[in-house]
């Protein structure tokens, strides 16, 4: 037995021809390898920031790409993580020429507080992800309760 379901714009499809027509259309039919595009067709990667007992870590997802592709700056307390790559391939074979091209691009930034040590952020791209640590400044750090002496 087949459902109808109204659609909004008032049309009725079968549910399993709108689910069809659904993720066809939500597709990249030509995939070429591009595949850091978001459904919004930007480039933004996912971000996750934890804090340390002695530092922040900042952990940048984005595969694919080279340490040397990230631009990582730091103007007043404003970090600024950014990298752009560009590719181009060009296929000649016979009597067509295939040519393909990608530019991908994003820009973080991140307000830091005035309890780090900006002097010694360290920054290190591993395995898709790219890691920095910044550490707090030692009056930032939780100290052990002390007792006070009552007189």
């Amino acid at each position: 037995m087949t459902t109808i379901v109204k659609r909004t714009n008032g049309s009725l499809l079968p549910a399993d021809a709108r689910s069809m027509f659904d993720d066809f259309f939500n597709r990249e039919l030509f995939n070429w390898g591009n595949n850091n595009f978001s459904a919004s067709r930007t480039t933004l990667p996912s971000v996750n920031i934890k804090e340390l007992e002695k530092a922040f870590e900042v952990e940048v997802a984005a595969p694919g790409m080279q340490k040397e592709d990230f631009k990582v700056t730091l103007d007043g307390n404003l970090l600024t993580i950014a990298s752009s790559k560009e590719d181009k391939k060009e296929e000649n074979s016979g009597n067509y020429t295939r040519k393909e091209f990608s530019y991908q691009s994003f820009q973080r930034s991140f307000e830091l507080s005035k309890d780090v040590d900006d002097d010694n952020i360290e920054a290190k791209y591993d395995n898709g992800v790219l890691r920095l640590t910044i550490p707090k400044k030692e009056s930032a750090l939780a100290q052990s309760p002390r007792l006070i002496e009552i007189k």
